[in-house]
């Protein structure tokens, strides 16, 4: 169990930090996946082994909760494992181990909440907001962060607006193909990836009608036989069809709508009347997206082809079709309001690098709806991890009886993120993690590892490189929790059939 255990860990470990190499990825259905996201990763592996399985599923909790810090999960789960395995080698019962794990880790949150060094007084800032997203989207696109957090930061306070809590759903992500990652911006409002069914291309002040279904004449509800005796039936019938529907747009229209957004197949006549009475017509197929269009109009969908009344029309300022590369697209922008949805339009050379940078910016995302709820911040570079080693190290020399040989390898386990971090730098671990103990035992508890120049460490809350303190608490939680119901285990017992064909049914007649 803790072989299979480390392994996976090690497979994610050098994907740790602003330095951490990426991992290209072919899942089952052949698709590739170039990314450094551990929660990604260990999504499209197929893990078999029920103990590697464990941290899988604890670094999914992680990805769910916080949307961040899933790696860190899996390391320090992996080393604690490791460590553990050692232990036991020594001749230490498991029961020792789980006891001592026990103490360190109650001592552990108590020295973490003491590392805390910043807790903000709003996330509403963007400056604020801005510097304190920088680490955290480094981490997975190092080099991109100065045009990466910007967007997201414009974004989440467009949405939050004179809200406490952020919606992450509301921040969506259009992924453009062509022009650099320069080129991407952010926009109040929604996109839709298509173009629009109608010649008119912009609407200034628009009324906006959201159809769930076709714009089309309606079906009868029952299955019916017309029996057409002459040519003068034929053609009145199809002009009678004609009047419905023209009927259908032009109350439309005289309520002052401009904007249709279908949510099925717009017929050809139907197109026919909406370009006569100059209505911009747009489809779009996703009913989550058609939602997410009437929380930024205002507006409430049908499910009939009638006008809707004054409170269910939306409006939005500008609506217009914009040419990026190749691909049309549809721009619903609020300008003169706030708009509960933001988009940020991504612009790149190919699709698996545009997925990575949404990972990205979908973790970024989901700290500032971390920071609503939890606005304290420690240093980050390893140097939390390194203070608390050490103040726990000194915790397990004080302990008496067998427990602190686990304490102090829990201490040991913490150092995993300095010394990663060290390796994916290529600096040498050890030379960084002496160096870091000097600078902590000296009282410098921001000192951390420095990934970005020559000099082995550097000063965390100075270069204001912090980490979020819950979503560190919280990874560090399933990590002990994901270890402790591994080492419990001492047998894993398939309830499976041994080998060979299953038996058939019984034999009424097995006695002749």
């Amino acid at each position: 169990n803790i072989n299979a255990a480390t392994e996976i860990s090690k497979k994610c470990r050098t994907s740790l930090g602003p330095n951490g190499m990426k991992k290209l990825v072919i899942n089952h259905l052949e698709k590739i996946f170039v990314t450094s996201d551990a929660a990604t990763i260990l999504k499209e592996l197929e893990v078999v082994h029920p103990a590697a399985n464990i941290l899988v599923m604890a670094c999914k909790m992680q990805e769910s909760e916080e949307g961040d810090g899933t790696n860190l999960v899996v390391a320090f789960a992996g080393e604690l494992l490791h460590q553990a395995g050692e232990l036991i080698r020594t001749g230490l019962h498991v029961s020792e181990i789980v006891k001592g794990y026990k103490l360190a880790y109650d001592k552990f949150k108590e020295v973490l909440e003491g590392q805390v060094i910043k807790t903000l007084e709003t996330e509403k800032d963007l400056d604020t907001l801005t510097s304190t997203l920088q680490s955290v989207v480094a981490s997975k696109q190092y080099g991109h962060e100065g045009l990466i957090t910007p967007l997201i930061a414009r974004a989440c306070l467009e949405s939050m607006g004179d809200q406490d809590l952020l919606n992450v759903d509301n921040i969506r992500v259009a992924k453009l193909l062509g022009g650099t990652l320069q080129d991407s911006e952010m926009i109040n409002g929604v996109v839709i990836l298509r173009g629009p069914m109608s010649s008119r291309k912009r609407v200034e002040d628009a009324r906006v009608a959201v159809y769930a279904n076709e714009v089309a004449a309606a079906a009868t509800e029952a299955k019916s036989t017309v029996l057409i005796k002459s040519a003068e039936q034929l053609l009145t019938y199809s002009k009678s069809e004609e009047a419905a529907i023209e009927s259908a747009i032009r109350d439309i229209a005289d309520k002052g709508i401009n904007v249709i957004i279908a949510g099925g197949k717009v017929s050809e006549m139907a197109g026919h009347f909406l370009e006569k009475y100059n209505i911009f017509c747009v489809r779009v197929t996703s009913k989550f997206e058609l939602r997410r269009i009437c929380r930024a109009t205002g507006a409430t969908a049908q499910v009939k082809l009638i006008p809707p009344t004054t409170e269910e029309i939306g409006h939005c300022s500008v609506v217009y079709e914009k040419e990026f590369g190749s691909k049309h697209v549809v721009i619903m922008e609020q300008t003169d309001a706030q708009s509960r949805i933001s988009t940020i339009v991504l612009r790149g050379s190919n699709m698996n690098s545009l997925d990575d940078i949404e990972r990205a910016i979908d973790d970024g995302v989901n700290a500032v709806k971390t920071l609503n709820r939890d606005k304290r911040l420690v240093a980050g570079a390893g140097a939390v991890e390194i203070e608390c080693a050490q103040q726990l190290a000194a915790h397990g020399q004080a302990t008496p009886g067998l427990e602190q040989y686990a304490i102090k390898k829990f201490a040991e386990a913490l150092e995993v993120v300095p010394r990663t971090l060290a390796e994916n730098a290529g600096k040498l671990a050890t030379d960084v993690i002496s160096e870091l103990y000097k600078e902590h035992s000296a009282g410098n508890q921001a000192i951390g590892v420095n990934t970005a120049s020559d000099s082995l460490t550097f000063d965390a809350a100075k270069a204001s490189v912090h980490d979020l303190y819950k979503t560190k608490a919280l990874a560090y939680e399933l990590a002990m929790e994901a270890v402790m119901t591994i080492l419990r285990v001492d047998q894993i017992i398939m309830a499976k059939r041994a080998g060979g064909p299953k038996p058939r049914g019984q034999n009424p007649n097995w006695d002749q």
